[in-house]
């Protein structure tokens, strides 16, 4: 978590403790209340599908006091003989949102997810947003560094055109530029 000025040891050394010392207060009861209703839904889920799963959510973190909002991702690697989690790989980048919160289960290969409401206290089952192949092509020369006009000469389309596709493509993943649309697209798997 080199965001918050931490070497490797020091991270390693704070462990659980990372979370009270660099998460503010207020979103503190968020993370307990996701991680109670986190293994809750993965303790149902039969035992040989749990590697399949993963969760992801968004949450600040303090460096001199600023508010740095990123996404945390939780995805098993091994499990005990029992099915608990044994080994997990945690990803920590930039969150596509504004606030805290969106809390998912995703089934790699299913567009179909669960999203919880901290509200309610449910999980509700949503559905992942389909790219269009022109979409998903617009998006895989973007990551390439190609230029809205540089897009539209490769692909045989006029530049208008590739900017309504970008326009699609933001409302559909809710971004508000082409860096977080990347950043959506990669996180959720949908190129």
């Amino acid at each position: 978590m080199f965001l918050c000025g931490l070497p490797p040891e020091q991270m390693t050394a704070l462990g659980y403790r990372f979370y009270s010392r660099y998460v503010p207060e207020d979103e503190q009861p968020m993370l307990i209340e996701l991680n109670r209703a986190g293994f809750s839904f993965y303790n149902n889920i039969p035992v040989n599908e749990r590697k399949d799963w993963y969760i992801s959510y968004d949450f600040h973190i303090l460096n001199d006091g600023r508010r740095i909002l990123v996404n945390h991702k939780l995805t098993p690697l091994a499990l005990t003989s029992d099915g608990r989690i044994w080994l997990a790989l945690c990803m920590v980048s930039a969150s596509t949102h504004t606030e805290a919160g969106h809390i998912e289960m995703h089934r790699v290969g299913s567009s179909d997810f669960f999203e919880y409401n901290l509200t309610t206290r449910r999980w509700d089952k949503r559905q992942m947003p389909v790219l269009t192949d022109g979409e998903k092509s617009v998006l895989t020369l973007s990551i390439q560094g190609y230029t809205m006009t540089d897009i539209a000469d490769r692909i045989c389309l006029s530049p208008v055109t590739i900017k309504k596709y970008r326009q699609r493509i933001f409302e559909k993943l809710d971004v508000r530029n082409i860096s977080e649309a990347i950043m959506a697209a990669t996180n959720n798997k949908l190129l």
